[in-house]
């Protein structure tokens, strides 16, 4: 007499969701033709895949579970059906739509989904037989790097170590260790990524592999932060020069010299624009320099007498009223 799929799966009527799942990932491991030694592993692994896709749906389930309770109702199944004259095949093809009793969408519990993206419906795998199985491309992988400011005006080539999320041949989950060189392009912005063709997750029987997209962030320091296109930086200057409104020259980042005029009374934590002096993107950022006032150290005598004849020149300023 044929088995019923909960004694295909080894597991009671009143079993859990995740027992099933957990008694279908055994049995996949044990009949998977890929990998099994099993003479009878093809068929084993058919009925083990109805009885899944079956058991792992509630509606079908439910239905399963009514005809079940009423074999009466379908003693016309067929020859090869079981008590009262249920057959699993005709069940299965009934529900799916699908001509070939074979075909199945089990998988994707079976890989799941880890991280960004691993498995997913790239796995749900369908399969008639194993000379038939079905080819997938792997699913696309997403990473961040973080690299010097400087990177942005000049270009690197920088290495990398990155865990995959993969497959091995017994249809569980791994993790692969690759270490690729990245070459970063002058200009590129903050946020903007980088597709290296082919090196994302591997794909399923000889399918292509995904993309791996590698996502550039730079690192904020001191002096140089980056958003987008556009880089703050933080300008050192005098308490002569922002008071008197002097031109000064400086080293932008990206190495080049610049000239610039402050403003006359220039405050610490103002701003000033130059226009197109940031990343040279396609559409170049503008460099936003914040000018921060630097008082110079007393260190003898003369230096001190001069902070002095300064407090009495400026003995009506009162910094902490108004």
């Amino acid at each position: 007499m044929p088995k019923n799929h909960y004694e295909i799966l080894g597991v009671s009527r009143d079993a859990t969701a995740d027992q099933i799942k957990k008694a279908y990932r055994k049995l996949a491991r044990k009949y998977h033709p890929d990998v099994s030694k099993e003479a009878d592993a093809e068929s084993r692994m058919q009925e083990v895949n109805v009885a899944y896709d079956t058991l792992s749906n509630e509606e079908k389930k439910k239905e399963y579970d009514f005809q079940l309770d009423h074999p009466e109702g379908f003693s016309n199944y067929g020859q090869s059906a079981g008590a009262g004259g249920f057959d699993n095949a005709q069940f299965y093809r009934q529900h799916t739509g699908q001509g070939n009793a074979s075909d199945f969408s089990g998988f994707e519990d079976l890989f799941g989904r880890f991280g960004s993206g691993f498995g997913g419906e790239n796995y749900q795998y369908q399969r008639s037989q194993k000379q038939q199985s079905r080819s997938y491309k792997g699913e696309d992988q997403h990473a961040s790097l973080e690299v010097d400011p400087e990177i942005a005006f000049h270009g690197a080539s920088q290495q990398i170590s990155l865990q995959i999320p993969s497959l091995n041949a017994y249809g569980e989950p791994e993790v692969q260790r690759k270490t690729l060189q990245v070459k970063i392009p002058a200009g590129m912005k903050e946020g903007q990524q980088i597709r290296l063709s082919g090196q994302g997750q591997s794909g399923v029987n000889g399918g292509e592999n995904g993309d791996l997209y590698i996502e550039i962030r730079y690192k904020d320091n001191d002096q140089i932060r980056i958003e987008g296109a556009d880089v703050y930086f933080t300008l050192k200057i005098s308490p002569w020069e922002a008071a008197l409104g002097q031109s000064v020259e400086f080293t932008a980042p990206g190495g080049n010299k610049l000239q610039v005029n402050i403003p006359e009374n220039a405050q610490n934590g103002q701003q000033l624009r130059l226009k197109e002096k940031g990343i040279p993107h396609k559409t170049p950022g503008h460099l936003y320099l914040i000018l921060k006032i630097v008082n110079p150290p007393v260190q003898n005598e003369t230096e001190q007498q001069a902070y002095k004849a300064f407090a009495e020149a400026f003995k009506h300023f009162k910094p902490r009223q108004g």
